[in-house]
């Protein structure tokens, strides 16, 4: 026999078991409550003061084992496993005979007393046993567990009852999201909420969802970012907002990249990156002590230690250390996309400045070195339509991206609040457009509305939230840290 004939064998003899307590009339379908007085963590923690306690606890069987007049069970709640002791002469026949025909996967309620067998484990002697759902699936055997990738995503229900590890990471993904909120909102910051279908995909360079509302008649896009929306807000009068929310992207996927992801961005009128520089890496760092007890980690063997300050270098600097090309000295941008070529052998693009060539040279050759928290400041003003320019050099802007394990976690600038220069930035993203960048910036007039009513200077801050997850939960990839990651359907 087949391991599928095999398995759809053990499925129907669970479908008649369910068939038979129907027709006794113990449909467990038909129960709609039961109470639970305790979990198994708080009794096995506090068992001096439980001992003798009489407790009503629910949650699936993992295993059973036992014969004759007496059964052992496991019982899974939503905080651990205790030991359930059945006994037939305390249970009486019938029941004791029931519970014997529950399979593991099934969820039971028990009643009982909380004592320790001889082997010294805290068990509860069970009086009554219901059985309340009956489980008609195979869980994965229990000592190899549900160990394929793509299976434990798509099913991540059954992921969570047989790896608990699992369980914890996303507790602790909760315990770090309260963590991010705590600190703004002691900090005075207001949290809001933006849409997520706009008319304008902007905020960001990136490919967006494109959808259609039927009513309107008009292509919607979902949000690639939620920059634009809460920049207006501080033109209406807030001093602080921020919000943590979904944004969509329609772009390849990795280890670091899922379609759907979180991200929390902050804005603060009368502040400039240097605040938001310091903003990030203390609110990483308290993220990171209330997650873990201490802003030192270990990412897949490597130490990272998180307590601030974070080293700081401009992005121009690392590309001139790395590749010995100082590009901004070069006498045109023709003459810096040939000596990236010839001498770099990058690919650039016709229509390029020296500042696409410095941003391409740190990505292919500067991103891999930055292990340590690293903020890298002052990128060219062709791929920061959003930002401030430096004073003291107008190619360059007062931007930053903040990088551990060589990752971006962080973006973040002086707000551009001149409403001349930013609408002369988005017609140059427009041309980008047009010669084929499907991710340049769309214009958006009433955007720079906004900012003819008046932004005063502000400081705003972007971060990857399911990738600082990854890094303070020791997580290899982002689905890890994701309930339900995006996955291509397959046939059933």
């Amino acid at each position: 026999m087949s391991d599928i004939e095999n398995l759809n064998e053990l499925r129907m003899i669970k479908r008649e078991k369910l068939e038979n307590f129907v027709k006794e009339g113990k449909d467990p379908f038909k129960i709609e409550k039961y109470e639970v007085t305790h979990k198994s963590k708080f009794i096995k923690d506090n068992y001096e003061e439980m001992e003798g306690k009489a407790v009503s606890c629910a949650g699936r069987i993992m295993s059973k084992r036992g014969q004759g007049k007496v059964g052992f069970y496991d019982l899974q709640d939503s905080e651990g496993r205790i030991q359930v002791f059945a006994k037939k002469d305390l249970l009486g026949e019938d029941e004791y005979n029931t519970l014997k025909t529950h399979d593991i996967g099934d969820i039971i309620g028990v009643k009982g007393e909380i004592f320790k067998t001889k082997m010294g484990e805290v068990s509860i002697r069970a009086t009554e046993v219901v059985l309340l759902s009956k489980s008609l699936q195979i869980l994965p055997e229990k000592y190899h567990g549900l160990k394929d990738p793509d299976l434990r995503y798509r099913q991540r229900y059954v992921d969570l009852i047989v790896n608990p590890e699992v369980k914890d990471t996303f507790i602790k993904r909760s315990i770090i999201i309260k963590a991010l909120r705590e600190y703004l909102d002691s900090r005075g910051f207001l949290e809001v909420d933006t849409p997520t279908l706009n008319t304008i995909a902007g905020g960001a360079s990136a490919k967006p969802f494109i959808t259609h509302h039927n009513t309107l008649d008009i292509d919607m896009y979902l949000r690639i970012a939620n920059e634009l929306y809460l920049k207006r807000l501080i033109v209406g009068g807030f001093d602080g907002v921020y919000e943590i929310g979904k944004m969509f992207r329609n772009e390849g996927m990795s280890i670091k990249h899922n379609p759907e992801y979180t991200a929390m961005e902050v804005y603060k009128a009368y502040v400039d990156y240097e605040y938001m520089m310091e903003l990030t890496e203390n609110v990483v760092a308290y993220m990171c002590e209330k997650a873990n007890g201490t802003t030192k980690i270990n990412y897949q063997g490597t130490e990272l230690d998180l307590t601030p300050p974070w080293r700081r270098a401009s992005m121009h600097d690392l590309v001139k250390e790395k590749t010995g090309i100082d590009f901004y000295a070069l006498n045109s941008d023709e003459e810096a996309k040939m000596v990236a070529k010839e001498k770099l052998h990058l690919e650039v693009e016709k229509h390029w400045t020296t500042g696409h060539v410095v941003n391409l040279a740190f990505e292919e050759f500067c991103e891999e070195d930055l292990v340590e928290p690293t903020f890298v400041m002052h990128h060219p003003v062709e791929v920061s339509p959003l930002a401030k320019r430096n004073p003291d050099d107008p190619r360059i802007t007062n931007r930053f991206e903040a990088f551990i394990n060589t990752w971006e976690i962080a973006n973040a600038f002086s707000e551009l609040n001149d409403p001349i220069d930013q609408k002369g930035r988005f017609e140059a993203q427009l041309k980008e457009r047009e010669a084929g960048d499907d991710e340049a910036q769309m214009m958006d007039l009433d955007f720079v509305n906004a900012l003819e009513v008046g932004l005063p200077p502000t400081g705003g801050l972007g971060i990857g939230v399911d990738r600082v997850i990854m890094l303070l939960t020791d997580s290899a990839s982002i689905r890890d840290v994701i309930l339900f990651p995006t996955m291509k359907p397959v046939e059933e």
